[in-house]
Parts: C-alpha cells; structure tokens; sequence
C-alpha cells in the first residue's frame, strides 16, 4: 500500500508539472504496466483530482481544471522557493496580486515543516526588497495568468495589442515566453500575420484567447527572450546611456542595484556602474539607494535633473528643521 501511495504521488507530481502525457511514456516513466497506470489514475480521480483521459492509439492523461483546487504536491526545494516568492510578490505590479500573496503566504508557512521554514527564513532574512524600485504599469492578472498558459501549452493566442502610437489591431500569436524587464511585463511571441518575432507589452494587450492549436516551437533569433526584447526596445525606443563612478564597494552596489545595470570594479575599491533608461528619475532614485558617494559621466541630463532634486531636498530639509 506505501507502494502505492508514493506511486500516485509521484503521479500527481508528474501531471502537475506538464499539461499532457502519453500514456506509454507516463507508464514507463513510473516504472509500472499501463494496467497499474489505468490504477493510479482512478486512485487520484477518487481523491478529487480530476485527470483527464484522452483515448486512443496516442492517448495519454492531463490534469484539467476541477471545480476546487486539490492539495499540491510539492517537493522541498519547491516549497521553500514558493514560500520567498510569495513574499516577493506582495510587491507585485499585478493588480489584486499583492494582497492574495500575503494571504497566501500565511497559508503556506502555517503548514511548513520546521525543518523547511527555517530554510524559508533564512533566505527571506538574507534577501533585501526593492521597495524603493519604481511602480511597473499595472496588469489584469488574468491577462498574465492566460498569457503564460499558452507559452507553457504551446498554444496559438489570439488578442487585441494597442501599439505606442494608440493603434490597435488584433493579433494571431505563437506565444514563447514571459519577461520581466525593468518596469515592465512583455510577451515574445511569433506573429503569424507579419510572419516575425515580435514583443509585446503586457499593459497593452487585451483579451487573450487561447486558439487550441498546437504548433512546433521555433527557432528565437537570440540568445534568450531577455535579450530580444532588450534588442527591440533598444531600436525603437531612444534610451538615456547612463555612466557612474560610485565609491563603494562592487560587490554592494550589485547587492542593492545590481538587477538593473551593470556594475565593474575599478580597481580602487569603487566601482563603475552603467545602464539605459527612458526614465532619468529612475537612475538618480536607485543610486541615491545605495547609499555612497558617486560622480556622473554621463549624461549630461542626468547631473541636472540631480541638481534640481538635490535644490527641493536642501529646501524641505531647511523648512523642515528645527527652529533655532
């Protein structure tokens, strides 16, 4: 019976890790004919997971939607990565997210092991929020929620996209993957009607429609999803080359900023910190957070904008003080 029990666990796990499995595959993947397969999977029906069969000579299971959510199965690694991510992501851009992430959170920890909470409290001790970053457009969390199914399912999408310039138009996608950059959310995908990758901005897409086709994955001009849409934003968009001298350690500056830029030694014990930006404001409030002294190389535009912030903090802090 332990036997048993540890198969259709391992079972779950496997379901809940990949939308669709051969039945042939999945058999031999647990070590057990697909008689005792047929078992398990009536076992985890009984239990309220609803695995779905798919007949034939291909057929296989998946994991659909039910109507509650049943237990997940998670090994520890998992479960402690869950656990600091859920505490990141009360900081999410995602509208509605940051509250049902501490919820959430709450959840997850009353249920922890000792030996596994300790571990989750370690890295969320070690770990610095960056509360200070600037707030990324908010996005519809079912918009997220659908568009990262179809990257996983290798599902065609279909949606509306408002373009910079406000037009809109709608597109026929082969969604590939998610990225985070900077302030914002993108999707790269291929579009099927101007037959070339594209990135698309999260906060400007509307609608998402998984279309049920499959298709083959192809080949991402780039190294990684990160560096196409860095590419793209890159042409299109002018960005601010940003150039600083900081008289702190490399090793700190990463540890504060260093997600954002790219941060060199430079031998006497400071370090040489770069980065693009649309924004301005964004650099001088990230290097103002580090906490050291620094020297702008360029741009120009950036020693004045510090000037004036530098001008209004001087005067709120003499309003401010203390009467003689």
């Amino acid at each position: 019976m332990a036997d048993s029990t540890a198969r259709a666990l391992r079972l779950l796990s496997m379901l809940q890790n990949r939308r669709y499995w051969g039945g042939a595959e999945l058999a031999d993947r647990l070590g057990v004919s697909v008689r005792t397969l047929r078992r398990d999977v009536e076992r985890l029906r009984e239990l309220g997971y609803p695995v779905q069969a798919r007949p034939g000579v291909d057929g296989g299971y998946e994991l659909s939607p039910g109507a509650v959510l049943p237990p997940l199965v998670l090994d520890d690694d998992e479960a402690v990565a869950l656990t600091v991510g859920l505490q990141a992501a009360a900081q999410s851009p995602v509208a509605g997210t940051a509250e049902a992430s501490v919820r959430a959170l709450a959840k997850i920890v009353q249920v922890l092991p000792g030996r596994l909470r300790r571990r989750a409290d370690v890295l969320r001790a070690v770990t610095v929020p960056a509360a200070w970053a600037p707030a990324r457009a908010e996005i519809d969390p079912e918009v997220l929620t659908t568009v990262a199914q179809a990257c996983r399912d290798g599902e065609r999408l279909a949606f509306a996209y408002t373009a910079g310039d406000g037009v809109q138009s709608d597109r026929l996608t082969e969604p590939y993957r998610l990225v985070a950059l900077g302030r914002r959310w993108y999707l790269v995908a291929y579009d099927l009607d101007r037959g070339d990758w594209r990135s698309f901005r999260l906060d400007r897409l509307a609608g998402p429609r998984p279309t049920g086709a499959r298709f083959a994955p192809r080949a991402l001009p780039a190294a990684d999803a990160a560096e196409f849409v860095r590419a793209g934003i890159g042409g299109r968009t002018p960005a601010q080359h940003v150039e600083v001298l900081v008289a702190a350690p490399a090793e700190a500056v990463r540890a504060r900023i260093g997600r954002w830029c790219t941060v060199e030694e430079t031998g006497d014990g400071g370090c040489r910190v770069r980065m693009q930006t649309d924004d301005l404001s964004w650099p001088a409030m990230a290097l103002g957070s580090v906490g050291a002294e620094f020297t702008v190389v360029s741009p120009p535009d950036l020693v004045a904008l510090l000037g004036d912030w530098g001008g209004r903090f001087s005067r709120a802090a003499a309003e401010t003080g203390e009467p003689a």
